[in-house]
């Protein structure tokens, strides 16, 4: 899988080790969701760091929401999954996602985890909703979304694939 990461954000440090975990966190989310080692080979996320002044312009252009938010994602292919289509790609680009890493990092201080597992578990969320999923359209589809999360970053905690 190729992550292409703009850091925008000039507040916190991304080290190579971070972003080597975010590229693995959006690998599990693949694996986890049954698509073969082709398609996660070629597929590509773009990722861009901002910080929050940043991140509430974005909130409200695309949104309608005033403030900052911890992440934003932006699917290519909105409502085309195909799984089967994986080997008509070369390189397949899923979409993109926008990451308040401030955000994150006071985050990560209220929940008494890393910045590392906080960036990580941003970057599962939003692949899932890049892969289709959406915990507003109900409590089921939420239900569902955290089973996905917690699945992924049990098995990233664990250092490899579960």
């Amino acid at each position: 899988m190729q992550l292409l990461i703009s850091n925008e954000q000039n507040e916190v440090e991304m080290t190579d080790e971070t972003k080597e975990l975010l590229r693995r966190a959006l690998e599990e989310v693949l694996r986890e969701e049954g698509f073969s080692p082709e398609f996660i080979e070629a597929a590509e996320v773009s990722m861009v760091l901002v910080d929050d002044t940043r991140m509430a312009e974005l909130n409200k252009m695309y949104r309608g929401i005033d403030g900052t938010t911890d992440v934003l994602s932006f699917p290519m292919l909105e409502g085309e999954e195909d799984p089967e289509a994986d080997e008509l790609f070369s390189e397949f680009l899923l979409g993109d996602i926008v990451v308040s890493v401030p955000r994150a990092r006071e985050q990560a201080r209220e929940g008494g985890h890393s910045l590392e597992k906080e960036m990580a578990f941003l970057a599962v969320h939003s692949m899932l909703h890049l892969l289709g999923y959406d915990h507003e359209r109900s409590g089921e589809e939420e239900a569902l979304m955290r089973e996905k999360e917690e699945s992924v970053m049990a098995r990233l905690e664990a250092g490899g694939r579960g």
